[in-house]
């Protein structure tokens, strides 16, 4: 989305467009507290990650 702010524009005018990209661009966000906890591993995470690391090898 582009909004062109002309050369003497009001501070009216330049409020409008700064509220029109703010309601273009408000940040729906995403609740990662549910997720806490959620995985159960058996093996430490450094470690799986070390052996994923190494198949590269």
């Amino acid at each position: 989305m582009v909004l062109t702010i002309k050369k003497g524009a009001g501070k009216k005018e330049i409020d409008a467009i700064r509220k029109k990209l703010e309601r273009r661009h408000k940040k729906t966000g995403v609740n990662t507290k549910k997720y806490c906890g959620v995985i159960h591993l058996k093996e430490d995470p450094l470690e799986i990650q070390k052996r994923l690391r190494n198949e590269w090898e």
